[in-house]
């Protein structure tokens, strides 16, 4: 005879990730949690986090340096020409 049971799942307040790591980059990480008292999940997003702020600064400076490589004073628009 089966029997069949519902299962009522709480919905995460926010959205789950599972991923797999080599085994020598677990360790690094389970020791850098534990040095700061914090869980594995809570190291891994804030090193995710700050990797993902550190790319987008990298795009950034990138863009900005493609600007200044390819502005000419000569074809600028002065302040007064722009706020008319």
């Amino acid at each position: 005879m089966l029997h069949s049971r519902a299962v009522k799942i709480m919905a995460a307040k926010n959205p789950r990730l599972m991923t797999v790591l080599e085994a020598p980059l677990y360790e690094r990480l389970k020791k850098a949690a534990e040095a700061e008292g914090v869980s594995l999940s809570s190291k891994a997003r804030d090193l995710l986090r700050e990797a993902m702020d550190l790319e987008e600064e990298a795009h950034w400076a990138a863009e900005g340096e493609a600007r200044l490589d390819s502005f000419r004073r000569r074809k600028a628009l002065r302040h007064s020409e722009v706020w008319e």
